[in-house]
């Protein structure tokens, strides 16, 4: 098979993934992957970098051919990682539109080219935000300054970051557009090279700065410093931000609260999940630019089963096309159901992750009894047992810090948000504690799949 078919086995494989893992763990080591080819009982997964390749071989591997093999009907396929360049897996749906910025620095601005305003599905859910979208790429730094777009996974918000940076690099502006893990990871290599002057200069002479999950920043101490100043010089300037994140600026608990009051200075809207006739909409939108050959029947089935996210339904019609294609047969609501249900039942079925399971599964990690981290003990092994609960209940749960505190034997709420603080700063250097933690949410993810229990 061809690269093309790769890529829509690989987005139908994410599909299922999706709801057979936690979303903070499909979000760091899945959600940025691609099919790169398949051959000979082969799939090659196109990722990132080493560190989620190696992840993914000694945590997914089993879990991942399994749902692949479901996907293909083949029990003999075997999956291979290969790190690649973002261009090497990806040149087909994306552009490096490059331009020289005025203090004499080549600038690189990566872009998805069909992530732009045309293409781009209105609905009352995300209306607000469109329009928001579009009047400070007309009028950058003008209207509202910054723009903050929040919302869940998959709903548009990097849509229309990159559509609003390719309307301000249509006009020569210099824009960038990067991830906030980008520019953290950007940041600590500029401390560890002792180029920080080179980092600030490639901030803050810009027309335009898009930062895509503003919240990943949240606790990283030198690093909030450090965009806080940026901040401040582009607004001062009167020069865009547009920041995207998953929850709104008031909810960003462990961010300094200057951060979360600026982030409010202009203007914040949500997008929702979309109402039917949107998905159905953007249904018809992703299989007419893909010219691919389905019925209104087809499409209308799929959009009544996926609500809440656009991502899970774009690929779940690249599952029903890839079922269609594997089987060499036209789409039908027949074949689309059976594409499906397994999907389907999964959501229905995978219970929510409680507080008691992520405790079960700190207890297992770090060998001791889930009461421990309750209790009164305060060596050091069961201090940091405990900070990592915190830290853990908070990216896999939805409970408050409040709650949290209540959990883990009434403590007080600022001790679970000084937890998750320490945690989070910790991570990138700490390789026992990144360990630990993804030893975790392998328990977790182990536990609350049903098949398994």
């Amino acid at each position: 098979m061809g690269n093309r078919s790769a890529r829509e086995i690989w987005e139908a494989t994410l599909g299922a993934l999706q709801v057979q893992v936690s979303k903070p763990n499909y979000r760091t080591w899945l959600e940025k992957t691609t099919g790169l080819n398949y051959e000979n009982e082969e799939f090659v997964v196109s990722v990132p970098n080493t560190f989620i390749a190696e992840y993914l071989e000694k945590n997914q591997r089993s879990l991942i051919e399994k749902t692949l093999i479901d996907i293909v009907s083949s029990p003999d396929i075997s999956v291979t990682f290969r790190v690649c360049g973002k261009l090497g897996n990806d040149s087909g749906r994306r552009r490096v539109n490059q331009k020289y910025r005025g203090d004499g620095q080549l600038s690189a601005v990566m872009f998805k080219e069909n992530y732009v305003f045309e293409s781009f599905v209105v609905g009352k859910s995300n209306r607000l935000a469109f329009s928001a979208a579009q009047a400070i790429a007309e009028n950058p730094g003008l209207s509202y300054n910054p723009l903050f777009i929040y919302g869940g996974a998959g709903l548009g918000k990097t849509h229309l970051l990159h559509a609003i940076g390719q309307v301000a690099l249509a006009r020569n502006m210099a824009v960038l557009c990067v991830s906030a893990e980008q520019f953290t990871n950007e940041f600590v290599t500029a401390l560890r090279e002792r180029k920080t002057e080179e980092f600030r200069s490639k901030y803050r002479n810009l027309g335009m700065l898009l930062i895509d999950d503003i919240h990943f920043i949240s606790g990283k101490e030198q690093t909030e410093e450090s965009f806080f100043h940026t901040f401040n010089e582009l607004h001062n300037a009167n020069r865009q931000i547009v920041l995207t994140s998953d929850q709104p600026p008031r909810a960003m608990s462990f961010i300094q609260e200057r951060l979360r009051s600026r982030f409010e200075w202009g203007l914040t809207v949500a997008i929702q999940p979309p109402a039917y006739e949107t998905r159905l909409a953007i249904l018809q939108s992703k299989a007419e630019q893909r010219g691919l050959e389905t019925t209104p029947e087809v499409l209308e089935f799929i959009a009544e089963q996926i609500k809440q996210n656009i991502r899970e339904l774009e690929g779940s019609l690249n599952r029903v096309i890839a079922y269609a294609q594997l089987f060499h047969s036209v789409p039908t609501v027949e074949l689309a159901a059976e594409a499906l249900l397994d999907l389907g039942s999964r959501e229905k079925t995978t219970p929510a992750i409680t507080p008691g399971l992520v405790l079960e599964a700190v207890g297992e990690s770090f060998q001791m009894a889930p009461g421990d981290l309750t209790g009164a003990k305060r060596d050091k092994a069961t201090a940091l047992a405990r900070r990592v609960a915190m830290y853990v209940l908070r990216q896999e749960t939805s409970l408050s810090v409040a709650q949290i505190g209540e959990v883990l034997g009434g403590r007080d709420a600022s001790a679970v948000t000084n937890a998750g603080k320490k945690v989070t700063a910790e991570l990138g250097d700490n390789r026992f504690l990144s360990r630990k933690i993804q030893d975790i949410q392998k328990i977790i993810n182990f536990k609350s799949t049903p098949s398994r229990r």
